[in-house]
């Protein structure tokens, strides 16, 4: 299933949540697919304008120029209206973004086609039991768990597979956090990560134990198998993660977690395994899923933190390249003895009890 981000803050008593919902694409694939390759239409068209306003002199058109020239195409290509005006606000949403006038096509066949999306608002979309209605066409879903709140917008989304995806954003109360603890967490590599509490996430081979299967069907361009086994190696990562940071939070008053910067990793010897932990995307986990469980977060510099004696503050520990392989030590001043992740663990929470809460809820800052 492609990975959401969960929640963001509306007001101090909502959030926004995702929902996503498996189509059945026995009855639905064919026709998704047909608007998927309207929606590419609209895209491109734009992406055109937007390009040539550009050559003509240093103003782009503009979001208002782009509806008034696509006023009408829905019927003619088979989208709602509402919908075609959905692709043109992504649209200049990622022009925006990228400084670009003229982003990549959107292409419905080829090997660089781009992955089905069909975006909707409230004002198209309609539960009727386990099926979506896009205004009045129907979609099967495998409605595993209840839609709740209310529906402000979604997609339709398309896998690497070709499985297709139905994802809503809706509109729920903010709940209150019943957790008493105050929580570091060291992200590494022998676990990938280490709380100040002791408990862990150990070392990912979510790849690693899949690998040699991986290159034999790479080897015979078994194009199929390769997707499918990149597919279970990411369920299999999101899973344990997702796990790890709903039983952290539950627990959590604040969660407080290093810096360790994913992108500076990637660029060594260790770009596999920093990859297979996904650093990143547990740290986004924790963030949205604390906006929503009233639970502070925070992102500290975990400079020094392993060789900070987490019980006199002196910093004692082993240094450089050589200390790396010390995975437990005695401070010399104090005498105590420390696992070296959870050390930094306790560090990291100790700086978290000093940064204030950025989001003005959750926890006061202590």
């Amino acid at each position: 299933m492609p990975y959401i981000a969960g929640v963001s803050t509306v007001t101090d008593q909502t959030v926004l949540r995702a929902f996503s919902y498996r189509v059945k694409d026995a009855t639905s694939g064919k026709r998704l697919a047909a608007l998927s390759n309207a929606v590419n239409t609209v895209w491109n068209y734009v992406n055109e304008i937007s390009a040539r306003s550009a050559d003509r002199g240093p103003i782009w058109a503009t979001k208002k120029q782009l509806r008034d020239l696509t006023n009408g195409s829905g019927k003619l290509l088979g989208l709602p209206s509402q919908v075609v005006q959905e692709v043109i606000d992504e649209y200049v949403i990622k022009r925006r973004a990228a400084r670009r006038s003229k982003l990549r096509w959107r292409a419905s066949r080829g090997p660089k086609r781009a992955l089905g999306w069909v975006p909707f608002t409230n004002q198209d979309i309609a539960l009727d039991g386990s099926a979506a209605l896009l205004r009045g066409q129907r979609f099967r879903l495998w409605l595993h768990r209840a839609v709740e709140g209310q529906i402000k917008s979604g997609n339709f989304s398309q896998d690497a597979r070709g499985r297709w995806y139905c994802n809503f954003v809706c509109e729920v109360p903010r709940s209150q956090g019943s957790g008493r603890d105050d929580i570091g967490v060291d992200l590494g590599l022998k676990s990938v990560a280490k709380c100040s509490d002791g408990t862990e996430l150990e070392q990912a081979r979510f790849y690693r134990d899949l690998e040699p299967k991986l290159a034999e069907a790479q080897r015979k361009k078994r194009k199929r198998q390769v997707k499918s086994i990149h597919a279970k190696i990411a369920n299999r990562r999101k899973d344990a993660l997702h796990k790890f940071s709903r039983a952290l939070v539950d627990r959590a008053r604040k969660i407080t977690v290093g810096d360790v910067s994913a992108s500076a990793m990637t660029k060594t010897r260790m770009a596999k395994r920093v990859l297979d932990a996904g650093w990143s995307t547990l740290r986004g986990m924790l963030r949205y899923k604390c906006d929503h469980a009233g639970v502070a977060y925070a992102e500290v510099n975990e400079a020094n933190t392993t060789r900070t004696c987490s019980s006199c503050g002196c910093l004692s520990g082993p240094a450089g390249l050589a200390g790396l392989s010390i995975r437990r030590w005695r401070c010399s001043e104090c005498g105590a003895e420390h696992d070296r992740d959870q050390n930094a663990a306790r560090n990291i929470a100790r700086l978290g009890c000093e940064t204030p809460c950025p989001h003005g809820h959750g926890s006061p800052a202590f």
